[in-house]
């Protein structure tokens, strides 16, 4: 799986861009199939950066998560959630939906 940081209209702090990348491989524990997860900083604004998590899947569509906050990190607190929903929501109805299989069907018996 791959991870990638990358920042807008400025650099990140030392140190931050290590903490992203650990919080984000998480998000990999709710479904085996994400390939990809691509997380934007954009500091254009710097009292309040944003921050958009892209999870890329097989079979599946990606996820897309953006949150603002006063720091990088608490942005990215309040996006991973977002994210973990939608990830929540996807393997859910990749394996929830299942129908029952012709074996475990009870047949009425005629003993009435």
């Amino acid at each position: 799986m791959q991870v990638s940081v990358s920042a807008r209209h400025g650099s990140l702090q030392p140190g931050d861009q290590e903490l992203i990348e650990e919080k984000a491989v998480k998000l990999r524990r709710l479904y085996d199939r994400v390939n990809a997860i691509e997380v934007t900083v954009d500091l254009e604004h710097t009292e309040k950066p944003v921050v958009e998590i892209q999870v890329s899947m097989e079979h599946a569509d990606g996820c897309v998560a953006t949150a603002e906050s006063n720091t990088v990190i608490a942005a990215m607190d309040m996006a991973i959630p977002k994210v973990e929903q939608q990830l929540r929501r996807i393997k859910q109805k990749k394996t929830g939906h299942r129908a029952t299989g012709h074996k475990h069907i009870e047949t009425p018996t005629g003993d009435e």
